[in-house]
């Protein structure tokens, strides 16, 4: 059974950083394609980054653009998010998302991944 676990959530000023990871156990790693969303409340889930089965290929939201880097260690069975630069608009909900490789990679659908953790809080404060 594939198992994603999310930590590294919390509260911080505007303008600062948090580092969130995902530990995957279950599955072979270096297969998976990564991702992470978040959902604010009332709001969509969104896409914020994605990292290609390959490790060579990464999506970021024009919203996170040169603040988030999507980073994996394939060794720890691990994904990281480096969020920089917080903003109290990134306030939300963040899960990660895996799905395994094949011909086609989605890496903004949400619908396209097969496991999901359950998410931790991200609270950025004005």
């Amino acid at each position: 059974q594939v198992q994603l676990v999310e930590s590294g959530g919390g509260l911080v000023q505007a303008g600062g950083s948090l580092r969130l990871s995902c530990t995957v156990s279950g599955r072979t790693f270096s297969n998976l394609a990564m991702g992470w969303f978040r959902q604010a409340p009332g709001k969509e889930r969104d896409s914020v980054a994605a990292l290609h089965w390959s490790g060579r290929r990464i999506v970021y939201a024009d919203s996170v653009k040169g603040r988030f880097a999507i980073s994996r260690d394939v060794d720890k069975n691990t994904v990281y998010l480096q969020m920089n630069s917080l903003k109290p608009e990134d306030t939300a909900v963040y899960y990660c998302a895996a799905v395994s490789g094949g011909s086609s990679w989605y890496p903004t659908l949400g619908d396209k991944y097969d496991y999901w953790g359950r998410g931790t809080q991200v609270t950025v404060s004005s």
